[in-house]
């Protein structure tokens, strides 16, 4: 059994506090997901880290006994449609707001994974936030939120992936690997694509989103 940290240096007490990180950012295809988490007290959850430092096995047993202990957790979406709207930085803030928004347990105080803060309007309304560089590995909620997110999303693209066949989505996730885009270069993107990402669309119609970080 895990105590997590009760105060923070905010003086708000653990079961106060959010933690939220997303996946799927730097994807060719589909949805950017964000995971919204807060943690009891005490929970069990052996080997808590950043999702990314999981095996996907690990992943899915965390997953689920986040689900059971965590005081209150929800999911974000954005989807291609969205972000090629928007850009995917914007994106990434609904999606994180969605998350925020949707828990059962309104949090007093957020910790963001990352170098940057949630907009209140993404919130739609002011909760006070911190972000923590390389949160994912050093704060418990973030990790959650962080297995939370990777988990649903991979999930999803596994579910995709028999949906478009041909692009190994449930291998890559969307990630931009040589299969992956030797299969958009083969078989044309697909709706699942962010038409305005590199490597999907010719370079010279491209929006360089990749300078929004």
């Amino acid at each position: 059994m895990t105590q997590a940290t009760l105060f923070t240096t905010a003086g708000y007490a653990a079961t106060e506090i959010a933690g939220v990180d997303e996946a799927g950012r730097g994807c060719l295809a589909g949805p950017v997901v964000a995971g919204a988490c807060i943690l009891p007290v005490e929970y069990d959850l052996p080997g808590l880290t950043d999702s990314k430092q999981l095996t996907a096995e690990k992943r899915e047993v965390l997953y689920d006994l986040i689900r059971e202990q965590a005081v209150a957790w929800a999911i974000g979406v954005a989807w291609p449609g969205e972000i090629d709207q928007i850009n995917i930085l914007e994106s990434t803030y609904q999606a994180m707001g969605r998350a925020v928004r949707g828990m059962k347990v309104s949090p007093k105080f957020l910790q963001i994974d990352g170098n940057k803060l949630i907009p209140p309007y993404a919130l739609k309304r002011d909760i006070p936030q911190e972000y923590v560089i390389k949160g994912d590995g050093k704060i418990p909620a973030i990790s959650a939120a962080s297995i939370m997110a990777k988990t649903f999303r991979d999930r999803l693209m596994i579910k995709l992936a028999k949906r478009y066949p041909g692009y190994g989505i449930s291998k890559h996730m969307g990630y931009g690997t040589k299969a992956h885009m030797e299969a958009i270069k083969k078989l044309g993107p697909c709706p699942q694509h962010r038409m305005t990402f590199r490597g999907v669309k010719p370079e010279e119609k491209v929006a360089a989103q990749a300078s929004l970080f």
